[in-house]
C-alpha cells in the first residue's frame, strides 16, 4: 500500500538550486541563522525516487509587506524555486513568527502540497515542526508552519565537527522513533537530510519536512520506509564521521573517496563508537553496504528503533573538572605599588635584610622597649584582678535573685507539624493521564506501593514531548506549608520537581493560575523541597519535570521514568 507523504516544511533546502538572495547569512525555515551553502545532494544519491517537473505556472509576484488572509505579513523571501517561494512571516493575530510556502493554485503540485500539509497537521506529533495552516485563496495555495528561532540545524552542528557519541545516540534514537510513529500513520518524509534535522535549545531533536517538502519538489518513492531508514543511517554516518556516505559532496560535508565504496564509520575516523558504527551500516545496507557482524539490515524505522533498543545505552560524558587559575601577584601588594612590572623570565634580585641593632643606641632602644612592655603587662594584670574581685562581689549580692527575662526574649523554634493528606488526583493538563487510579498509593503509608509514570524515550527533561507529570493533593483545609518529602522508586540522574499552591483538585487547571512554592532536584530516591517562607494553601501540586533513566522492570520497559512511593508535607 502506497504511503502518504507529509512534511513539516523545510524552506531553506534548495535541492541544488540558487536561492533568491546572494550566498549570505540567511534564516532557515525554523528561524535558525546559517551561512547558506549550495545543496549539492542529489535525489539519486538519497535513493528518493524521481522528481516531477513543475508546470508552466509562474510564481506569484509577492513582496515584503504583502498580507495573506489579512493576517500573515510576509517579511523576507528565503527561497524561490520551481514555481514556489518560501517566506519568513509574522502572524499579526497571534503576534508570532511563522514560515510560509506560497505557490500558484494552478501549479501542477498544488493539490499534492495541500494534501501533504493537511495530513502532516493531523499527525500533531511535537517531534515534527508543526504545520499550522494550509489554505487555497485568491489563486494562491499557501502553507503556514512553525518558526523555531532557538533551534540549530544538524548541518550547522556538523560544521564544527562530529557529534559526541551520546549526542549521536540521542539524535538517531529520537529521529528513528519519530519516523516510526509517522510511518504508522502512513506518513513519510523522503527528504530527510541534515538540513531537515534540528536540535532545540532544550537538547531535543525535531524534524521538519514531513511530506510537504517532498510534495513541493514532486518527490515520490515506491519504498518510502526503506528510503527514510537509509536517510537516518546517512544522518548517523555524517554525525559520527563528518563525512557524507556517498561519493558526492553534500550539505557542506565531503563525500567518500571515489571507487572505495561504503566503508564503516570506525574505518573513516578513529575513536568512533563501535555500536553506533554498526548501526549506521545496518541502516545503510540498502545502498549496498555489508551489515556488521552479519546482522540483519534495518529496512524500516521500526526495525531501526528495535536495533537501537538492543544496544547498550550510551551515557553522557562526565563533566570535565577545570582547574582554577594560578594565583597571580598584583601591583597593589605591599612593597610593589608604583613599581614597574618585571619582565617575564628576568631574575629579580633578592633584597638584603637590614642588619640588627648592634650599636650603643640600638641596645639602649631595645632596653627601653622591654621596660615599656613589662610595665604594660603589670598594669594589665592589676586591672584584670580588680575586675574579677568586683564581679565576685556582685554575684554574691544577687545570688538569691532569679530572673527569666533571658528565656522570655529567646526565640524558641516552632515545632514541625506533619500535614495530613485527605485526598489526591493526578494532574495532566495535556489530557494524557499516567496511572490516575494509583495516586492514593503515594500517601497510604506503605513504601512498597507507588504511583508511576510511563516510560519515555528521551530525558531527563520531559519537555517538549510532555511538560511534566504530577499529582495534586488536598490537605483538607488551608494549612501553612513549608516543606515536602517525596519518596521515589527510581534513583539516578536526575529527578526534578516543583511545588505549586493550587486552587482545587482539578487535573487540567493551568500552571499559570497556580503559585510556585519551591523547586529541587536529586539523584537519589528521596527528594526534599523547602520553601523560603511558609505558604498558606489547601491544595498542593507536586509537578515532576525531569526523570532518570531506568532499565526494564515488571511494569514498564527501559526508558526515562519515575514513581512516587511516599509524600509527606510539613508546616
Amino acid at each position: 500500500m502506497a504511503e502518504r507523504s507529509t512534511a513539516a516544511v523545510d524552506v531553506a533546502d534548495n535541492s541544488g538550486d540558487e536561492p533568491l538572495a546572494a550566498q549570505a547569512d540567511q534564516s532557515t525555515a525554523d528561524g535558525v541563522a546559517k551561512n547558506r551553502e549550495r545543496d549539492t545532494d542529489s535525489d539519486e544519491a538519497q535513493g528518493s525516487g524521481g522528481t516531477e517537473h513543475p508546470g508552466k505556472a509562474s510564481p506569484p509576484e509577492l513582496h515584503s509587506g504583502h498580507k495573506l488572509a489579512r493576517r500573515y505579513r510576509l517579511e523576507e523571501c528565503v527561497t524561490r524555486l520551481d514555481g514556489f517561494s518560501s517566506w519568513r512571516a509574522v502572524d499579526e493575530k497571534l503576534r508570532r513568527a511563522v514560515g510560509v510556502h506560497v505557490l500558484p493554485a494552478d501549479h501542477t503540485r498544488a493539490r499534492s502540497v495541500l494534501a501533504a500539509a493537511r495530513s502532516s497537521a493531523l499527525l500533531g506529533d511535537p517531534r515534527f515542526v508543526q504545520v499550522l495552516d494550509a489554505v487555497e485563496e485568491n489563486d494562491l495555495v499557501y502553507v503556514v508552519h512553525e518558526w523555531l528561532p532557538d533551534a540549530t540545524e544538524l548541518t550547522t552542528l556538523l560544521a564544527a565537527g562530529p557529534l559526541e557519541p551520546h549526542d549521536a545516540y540521542q539524535m538517531v534514537s529520537q529521529i528513528a522513533s519519530a519516523m516510526a510513529a509517522a510511518h504508522r500513520e502512513g506518513l513519510s518524509h523522503l527528504r530527510l537530510n541534515p538540513s531537515a534535522v534540528l536540535r532545540a535549545s532544550t537538547g531535543q531533536w525535531r524534524i521538519r519536512g514531513l511530506a510537504v517538502n517532498a510534495a513541493l519538489r514532486g518527490i515520490t518513492s515506491d519504498t518510502p520506509q526503506r528510503t527514510d531508514t537509509e536517510a537516518i543511517g546517512a544522518l548517523l554516518y555524517a554525525a559520527l564521521t563528518q563525512r557524507w556516505p556517498y561519493e558526492n559532496d553534500a550539505h557542506g560535508l565531503a563525500g567518500l573517496p571515489k571507487d572505495v565504496g561504503l566503508i564503516a564509520p570506525d574505518q573513516v575516523r578513529a575513536g568512533v563508537h563501535r555500536g553506533l558504527s554498526e548501526l549506521a551500516m545496518r541502516a545503510l545496507v540498502n545502498d549496498g553496504a555489508t551489515a556488521s557482524r552479519h546482522e540483519a539490515a534495518c529496512t524500516t524505522p521500526e526495525e531501526l528503533v528495535k536495533a537501537i533498543g538492543e544496544m547498550p545505552r550510551i551515557r553522557p560524558p562526565e563533566p570535565a573538572f577545570t582547574a582554577p587559575p594560578e594565583y597571580q601577584r598584583t601591583t597593589y601588594q605591599q612593597g610593589t605599588y608604583g613599581r614597574p612590572a618585571p619582565h617575564p623570565g628576568a631574575t629579580q634580585p633578592v633584597p638584603t635584610p637590614p642588619p640588627p641593632l648592634q650599636s650603643r643606641t640600638g641596645r639602649a632602644l631595645k632596653w627601653a622597649v622591654s621596660a615599656l612592655l613589662i610595665a604594660a603587662l603589670g598594669l594589665g594584670s592589676w586591672q584584670l584582678a580588680d575586675a574579677l574581685m568586683d564581679r565576685g562581689k556582685s554575684e554574691d549580692t544577687d545570688q538569691t535573685q532569679t530572673t527569666d527575662e533571658g528565656d522570655k526574649n529567646s526565640a524558641a523554634p516552632k515545632p514541625v507539624k506533619t500535614l495530613k493528606i485527605q485526598d489526591a488526583a493526578e494532574y495532566y493538563p495535556d489530557g494524557k493521564a499516567q496511572h490516575a487510579n494509583d495516586v492514593k498509593l503515594t500517601y497510604d503509608g506503605d513504601s512498597s506501593t507507588y504511583w508511576r509514570s510511563y516510560s519515555f524515550d528521551a530525558g531527563p527533561v520531559l519537555a517538549p514531548y510532555k511538560e511534566g507529570v504530577g499529582i495534586v493533593y488536598d490537605l483538607g483545609s488551608e494549612q501553612s506549608l513549608s516543606a515536602a518529602s517525596i519518596g521515589l522508586h527510581y534513583g539516578g540522574r536526575y529527578t526534578a520537581a516543583t511545588l505549586y499552591a493550587a486552587d482545587s483538585l482539578s487535573s487540567s487547571a493551568s500552571l499559570a493560575s497556580m503559585t510556585k512554592i519551591a523547586t529541587a532536584q536529586t539523584n537519589g530516591q528521596e527528594l526534599k523541597i523547602s520553601a523560603k517562607n511558609p505558604v498558606k494553601t489547601r491544595y498542593v501540586l507536586v509537578w515532576i519535570t525531569a526523570v532518570p533513566y531506568s532499565g526494564q522492570d515488571q511494569y514498564s520497559g527501559a526508558g526515562y521514568k519515575q514513581a512516587i512511593t511516599d509524600v509527606k508535607f510539613t508546616g
